[in-house]
């Protein structure tokens, strides 16, 4: 009797425990893996936003991001911001990063170091799956602003593949059809 008392409070408690998550996003308790392919001229450029994790304040109507690699990695974000008058104007951002190692990097602005990890990026450097190990968002890139859709999905899967909550990477917020 005891024995099966004891059993069934292992499965009580399992069954209340969750896995450990990040900002909402990911289960951090999934490992982030970082893709193999690692060719920083075939990586840089623009890249426009496809899917994303909901904003921070800081990424908000984030609408591409650019790779600048160099004796100095650069990563140049560009949003559309609107005023409440429906004003709409784009605004780039560019922020150095410290290489953490391949297709990996650390970049510190005003809401702290912030950690980019290239997941996943087709054979042809067309879409890339980015992800933060703390959760915090995950992005979907592409160079095309549409088509590609097997590519998109792809990249979808990866990121859940890694933690990623199903259907956490919506449309791209503002600006989709810019």
């Amino acid at each position: 009797m005891m024995r099966r008392l004891g059993l069934l409070s292992l499965l009580f408690l399992a069954a209340c425990a969750s896995a450990p998550t990040g900002p909402g996003y990911r289960d951090t308790g999934q490992p982030l893996s970082v893709t193999t392919r690692s060719d920083h001229a075939r990586l840089s450029g623009d890249w426009v936003l496809r899917a994303t994790t909901p904003p921070t304040p800081e990424m908000a109507g984030l609408i591409a991001v650019g790779y600048n690699p160099g004796e100095t990695d650069r990563f140049t974000f560009t949003r559309r911001v609107c005023d409440a008058d429906g004003a709409c104007e784009t605004r780039r951002v560019t922020r150095t990063a410290t290489v953490l190692g391949p297709n990996r990097w650390r970049l510190s602005g005003p809401s702290g170091a912030l950690e980019l990890w290239v997941v996943w990026v087709d054979e042809g450097y067309r879409t890339a799956a980015i992800g933060t190990p703390d959760g915090s968002f995950g992005w979907v890139l592409d160079r095309a602003p549409s088509g590609g859709a097997d590519r998109i999905t792809a990249a979808r899967e990866i990121l859940e593949f890694n933690g990623y909550a199903e259907r956490a990477l919506g449309p791209r917020q503002e600006g989709d059809d810019t």
